[in-house]
């Protein structure tokens, strides 16, 4: 377990770390739930001028960037040190421009522990899908992400071949 697991296990620690990260600081991201077991996650994307656009709605980046590394940090706390969790591919539909503080909810479901948990028990990959919506101040959807998430356990704790 790394130095930064180790520090980050208490939600409201993480949350405050993350929120002194510098490119979300930059970008105006801002982790405003993390539910206790880590399932749910609220983040927000506020208006400031260094994140609109030309035609002055949020730019697309950073709307992409509110949802990056939020499913992998969650899936580590929940599942532990004993797995391996990277993001490894992500997309975005854009369906209206987005004015104002946008937020995104991160859920992890039974459904998605069952699965990841059933495909890696034998020590093979698993990828997970997590679609996600981003909303504007008015709780409208103004894109859609597709998340997957690569999950395998690590070597020293995959079953011994018999």
């Amino acid at each position: 377990m790394t130095f930064w697991h180790k520090l980050t296990r208490h939600p409201d620690v993480f949350r405050g770390a993350i929120n002194l990260w510098p490119p979300f600081v930059g970008a105006g991201i801002f982790v405003d739930e993390i539910a206790p077991d880590y399932r749910h996650m609220r983040v927000l994307l506020k208006d400031r001028i260094v994140n609109r656009n030309y035609v002055g709605c949020h730019f697309g980046g950073s709307l992409f960037a509110m949802t990056d590394p939020f499913y992998m940090l969650m899936l580590i706390q929940i599942l532990g040190p004993k797995y391996y969790v990277w993001d490894v591919s992500a997309e975005i539909t854009f369906l209206k421009p987005a004015y104002k503080t946008a937020h995104v909810d991160f859920e992890v479901t039974e459904d998605h522990l069952h699965r990841i948990l059933e495909n890696t028990a034998n020590g093979e990959k698993h990828e997970e899908v997590f679609a996600l919506s981003i909303k504007n101040a008015q709780d409208e959807v103004v894109a859609r992400v597709r998340k997957t998430l690569y999950v395998r356990l690590k070597p020293e704790h995959r079953p011994k071949p018999i």
